[in-house]
Formats: structure tokens, sequence, C-alpha cells
């Protein structure tokens, strides 16, 4: 238990100093903008309370806003990604629940059980923050481009991170 509250602590601080100081200074023509920070939500534990996911969402959201001067739109966004990702679990888990000590990565849970996982939860929160930073209609359908070429980026990040934190089932 506190080997994992730890781990997650570092994995926190490394993912908002990863964000600040480097995705945030990546732009692709002003479009495309990575948002690693994401993952944090995404790996949390089956067996995270609702609430504590919610309040990791918010202090995360704090973090992003701190580095980049954009007043709660991290924060609302994470916020409710954390909102979603119970009721998301909760309408993809298997028949029989969760098993304990499983989190949501690939390796625990499958590729396209992963991929639908975090496509939809990534989708939401690039959905949401966009838009919110835009708030004009008449900009609809470039926002929802900036929204799908990010969240693609995005998801490929994810997957990386997932490839380097795959241990082979194997020993040798």
């Amino acid at each position: 238990m506190i080997r994992d509250v730890i781990k997650y602590s570092i994995s926190f601080i490394l993912l908002v100093l990863a964000q600040g100081l480097i995705f945030n200074n990546i732009e692709f023509g002003g479009y495309v903008v990575p948002f690693l920070y994401v993952v944090f939500i995404l790996s949390l534990p089956f067996e995270t309370p609702n609430w504590m996911v919610l309040v990791l969402g918010f202090v995360l959201g704090i973090a992003i806003d701190a580095f980049t001067s954009t007043l709660g739109m991290h924060t609302s966004a994470t916020v409710f990604v954390a909102f979603c990702r119970y009721y998301l679990l909760k309408m993809v888990s298997p028949r029989g629940g969760y098993e304990f000590n499983t989190k949501p990565n690939v390796q625990d849970m499958g590729l396209t059980w992963y991929l639908f996982y975090a496509t939809v939860l990534i989708l939401l929160h690039h959905l949401f923050l966009f838009y919110v930073e835009s708030f004009k209609l008449t900009q609809f359908f470039y926002t929802l481009g900036r929204v799908l070429a990010s969240a693609f980026f995005t998801l490929i990040l994810v997957m990386l991170v997932q490839l380097f934190n795959y241990k082979s089932s194997t020993k040798s």
C-alpha cells in the first residue's frame, strides 16, 4: 500500500513536470497539443474510491493550470474525466467484476479493452477542454479537428507509456 502511494506520487510529479515543461511546448502548427497527464487518471487502480479519483483529478488539474495559466480549464476537464471514469468502468466491467489487484492497463485487461477505455476518456477530456477553451460555436469544426488530432496524438503517447510499463510474464 505504501509502495503504491509512493509510486503514484512519483508518477504524479513526473507527469505534471513533463506536461508543464515539455508537452505544453510541443504544438504542431498550434493545432495538435499532447496532454499526457491524463494517463494518471487512466492508470489509477480499480479499487480507488470515487471521491479520491475526483480529488486527485482536481489536484492534477490545478497543478497543470499552474503551469499553463489557464484559470481552471484543465481542472474542470480532469474532474470531468475523473467523474466519467466511474461510469465508463461500470459500463465495461467484466461479468464477475474486476479482479482484486488488477489495474486498468494493457497487461491486466488486454489491448482491446484498454484502447476503448483510454480512447473514450481521452476524447471526453479533449472535447471538454477544447470546447471550454474556444467557447464559440462558430469554430465548432475547427475545434473538433483539434480535439480529434490532439486526442489521437495523446492516445499514441499513452500507448507508448503502456508499452514501457509492460512486464513480460515469462521468466528467463
